[in-house]
């Protein structure tokens, strides 16, 4: 395509923070843009992104002794590398032979630029099938898998989903909601969003963290009568609260830790938390760390359900597009202060 750019830009690691990252941890480069591909070279596309999300999960890649820790499924990054995520784009070429053509709407993982070089086989094909592209990069995937595999939701249920305005949260409550939850609780990082959790997604009730009534007895009033099932998406003093208004039974699936990923202090990388043991024993609560990647067959269908489920109006995406490359620092900064309420995009 000879109307393409010389050069692009992208977002770069230019020091690596010391707790909680701040805009000057990063610079906007522009770089040259890829040559034509050789005709010959099969497997890989240039791709025009035209999304990507932001996400805490971030952290954890350009933390101090992020190449130390064995399990986490994000590459460790160095000074000078260009950040990644998720990401939507188009593609603007690709080799003779390829199975993806010019104009395919793609998904992959390196967000963070204007363009990406990237390997055939690290891109899926996006069918029209969502009525917004943008809602490929929503996190109901991952809340999805986790109340139907991480754990069962039986009709009636009182569900507490920790983090209920995040991007996994917000689509979590709705879920529970749409699988039979009788009673859904989440909780939020100011008054003003608890409201909107209830008011725009259809909780019951919300809990406010950080305020002077205790989380504990926040929930205690929520559910008065305990809670059968947990998605926790912070850990912590969540997770603490959870337990003590857990009824016997009770099923706990553990997707996420912004506990630790949202703390100055420490890197990111673990979230510790002290909880009474004997409750859980004497209450018998089944307890499991979850990832969707466990199930890869939820993926078909979650996106049918979704699809099914935005058109009919039972769920809602909710999403913040913020606009420009030389924004997504300062996009990075309001997700870990919890100022918007969902997923956050950069649109390019």
């Amino acid at each position: 395509m000879s109307d393409l750019p010389s050069t692009y830009q992208e977002v770069r690691l230019a020091a690596r923070p010391d707790g909680l990252p701040a805009p000057w941890h990063f610079t906007i480069a522009e770089v040259p843009l890829p040559g034509p591909l050789p005709g010959p070279v099969a497997g890989q596309v240039l791709v025009r992104n035209r999304y990507f999300r932001v996400t805490a999960s971030l952290r954890m890649m350009i933390s101090q002794g992020a190449e130390k820790v064995q399990g986490v499924p994000f590459p460790a990054l160095q000074v000078g590398d260009t950040l990644a995520g998720e990401a939507i784009g188009v593609i603007v070429r690709a080799p003779a032979g390829s199975a993806l053509r010019v104009g395919d709407l793609v998904s992959h993982f390196l967000g963070w630029r204007e363009y990406a070089l990237v390997n055939e086989a690290a891109c899926t094909r996006l069918e029209p099938t969502l009525p917004d592209p943008v809602a490929h990069l929503g996190r109901g995937e991952t809340a999805y898998a986790a109340l139907t595999r991480g754990v069962n939701i039986i009709p009636g249920d009182t569900v507490f989903i920790s983090a209920g305005g995040s991007a996994i949260g917000s689509m979590a409550g709705q879920i529970a909601r749409l699988l039979g939850a009788g009673y859904v609780i989440g909780s939020a990082v100011s008054p003003g969003q608890g409201e909107r959790l209830v008011r725009e997604l259809g909780y019951d009730a919300a809990v406010i963290r950080d305020v002077d009534e205790p989380l504990e007895e926040q929930l205690a009033k929520a559910a008065p009568d305990g809670i059968d099932v947990f998605q926790d998406n912070v850990g912590g003093d969540q997770l603490r609260a959870a337990v003590a208004a857990a009824r016997e039974g009770a099923r706990f699936v553990l997707t996420g830790a912004l506990s630790g990923q949202l703390s100055p202090d420490g890197t990111g990388r673990t979230a510790p938390v002290e909880l009474d043991s004997f409750q859980i024993l004497t209450k018998r609560i089944i307890m499991r760390g979850y990832s969707a990647d466990d199930d890869p067959d939820a993926h078909a269908e979650w996106i049918q359900r979704f699809d099914d489920w935005l058109r009919s109006g039972d769920i809602v995406f909710p999403h913040v597009r913020v606009r420009g490359i030389d924004q997504a620092p300062n996009a990075l900064m309001q997700v870990i202060e919890g100022r918007h309420l969902g997923t956050v995009v950069v649109e390019l």
